[in-house]
């Protein structure tokens, strides 16, 4: 049909947004939002296209792919060198923490219970009533 407009109100039909450009800074930013840990999803409120309009988080996946996997990975690797150094001077905290992540360490809490004067509870011979006092007597302690 000579003449007839599409739906886009006179644009030829299945023309669209132009395609988007990342710019180096923007690259930069994308990388740094990762490594800060911004959701991917708020990220491309800080990114616009050419006409000034925000990204939308497929085309966010789509062209900044590599800065959102390298800027996670970067921070972790600079956070993570950073409680190395301290641990290795001897600072406490960062040694018990790096043993705990890293070396498999855990915290243990045991729990003892005795019977009557401290000795061993016997569950098979303890009626319900000696483990009601037993119950008790560790309920007022605590």
């Amino acid at each position: 049909m000579p003449g007839a407009k599409g739906k886009s109100g006179g644009k030829r039909c299945g023309a669209g947004r132009s395609a988007f450009l990342p710019t180096r800074q923007q690259r930069e930013l994308v990388e740094q939002l990762a490594a800060f840990g911004i959701r991917h999803v708020d990220i491309p409120l800080f990114i616009k296209d050419a006409a000034g309009k925000p990204i939308t988080e497929p085309t966010l996946r789509k062209h900044f792919a590599e800065e959102l996997d390298t800027g996670r990975v970067k921070a972790n690797v600079k956070v993570a060198q950073t409680l190395y150094k301290k641990a290795l001077t001897g600072d406490t905290t960062s040694m018990i923490f790096w043993l705990k992540c890293r070396g498999d360490w855990k915290d243990a809490q045991r729990v003892e219970l005795t019977g009557n004067a401290g000795s061993p509870i016997q569950s098979v011979n303890m009626t319900t009533e000696e483990f009601r006092e037993i119950a008790r007597s560790v309920a007022d302690e605590v």
